[in-house]
């Protein structure tokens, strides 16, 4: 079985972190970066279903599909990870926020990827994650964290 994990540090408070992550506005910003897709009924509580609706390519109909599993705010996330809609190979993803001296720690793991495709999706994905953490979230988080500033 396949998997990925990326660890990410933020000079935010855990709050900040996780409404940046969570927040359907605030998630459409950061997602779309690294050719992610933008969340579309996305509500961070156990058992919404929700979808990433991204740009068609060879091989993917541009959409995933996800469920809440389970929430713990503002400290982690899970939910299941569908390719296509009705198959049968669910991946689950992991949000883990920890308090740090200097901000945040963000923790995506990504897992369940089974077979040779899997292997490649996760190789795939996980590049993606790491464009959209590293360059795609700092900015939206910075403009997030000044807007609460100046209020």
């Amino acid at each position: 079985m396949a998997e990925y994990e990326i660890v990410r540090e933020y000079a935010y408070p855990i709050e900040e972190v996780w409404a940046v992550l969570t927040d359907p506005a605030q998630v459409a910003q950061w997602t779309t970066t690294g050719q992610g897709g933008r969340p579309e009924g996305f509500v961070p509580e156990p058992g919404t279903r929700f979808r990433f609706v991204g740009k068609p390519t060879i091989g993917w109909a541009g959409t995933v599909y996800c469920e809440i599993v389970s929430v713990d705010a503002p400290h982690a996330m899970h939910y299941t990870w569908r390719g296509d809609e009705g198959s049968d190979a669910v991946t689950d993803v992991r949000y883990l926020l920890e308090e740090t001296p200097g901000g945040t720690r963000f923790t995506w793991s990504h897992s369940g990827f089974t077979g040779i495709g899997g292997f490649a999706m996760a190789r795939l994905l996980g590049s993606v994650r790491k464009k959209m953490l590293t360059t795609g979230l700092p900015p939206i988080l910075d403009a997030y964290h000044r807007a609460r500033a100046s209020r």
